[in-house]
């Protein structure tokens, strides 16, 4: 009888929360094909121990193109590994999220500029992703862990280099919007004057990172 009802809470822990996979190593976690292009750590899930953030990269050759002037280009595309770290077992690991391909190449063309740089970093426990494009700005999506997964708590845009010209900032907990405009047409870099305004938005559900298939892809001029 009590192994009977051992069984039926694990299967029911298992339908409700979905299965946490575990391993004590972090090569374990890759799929095959991928190696590691850049790792950080910080703490995520707010525990105290340090968590594991991995950008991985796919290694199919076919992907690795010759450009005319640019010569040997790598194509594949970059995704993420989010690990949490057993606050009582150092050598263990849990996956908390993973999207394979969800960032493109490093490589991509840029056009008559080069192409936005990505940047993940771990910000007050949050997880950031940071796409820098120098003199035409950058744009930002800060990821809490909440709700069994990274879900997409804001969006900040900046456009203009060093001298900035507007301004967005979205926050998806409160539903409310920011954007400021600069008027000052002689701002030489850091006298700009901005007009400010807000205004609420509608989201049924927010994002989550493990739900999102193309960064270049998504939409926030919408809310």
């Amino acid at each position: 009888m009590k192994k009977i009802l051992t069984i039926l809470i694990m299967t029911l822990t298992t339908t409700l929360f979905g299965q946490v996979e575990q391993k004590s190593d972090f090569f374990d976690f890759f799929p095959k094909g991928y190696v590691i292009f850049e790792q950080i750590k910080g703490d995520l899930n707010k525990d105290g121990v340090d968590d594991y953030v991995f950008i991985i990269k796919g290694t199919n050759k076919s992907k690795i193109i010759t450009d005319q002037s640019r010569g040997k280009l790598d194509r594949n595309r970059r995704g993420i590994i989010v690990l949490f770290s057993k606050k009582n077992d150092k050598n263990s690991y849990e996956l908390a999220a993973k999207n394979y391909n969800c960032f493109s190449s490093e490589n991509e063309d840029g056009g008559v500029y080069f192409a936005p740089e990505l940047s993940v970093k771990i910000m007050k426990g949050n997880l950031s992703i940071l796409y820098g494009h120098g003199r035409y700005g950058s744009w930002e999506y800060t990821f809490r862990y909440q709700n069994a997964g990274f879900e997409l708590i804001g969006y900040d845009n900046t456009n203009g280099g060093a001298v900035v010209s507007s301004q967005v900032s979205i926050n998806f907990s409160t539903k409310k919007k920011q954007e400021k405009v600069n008027t000052n047409e002689n701002a030489q870099g850091g006298d700009e004057v901005f007009k400010e305004t807000w205004k609420n938005i509608t989201i049924n559900k927010l994002f989550k990172l493990q739900e999102i298939k193309d960064f270049d892809t998504l939409d926030m001029s919408i809310y």
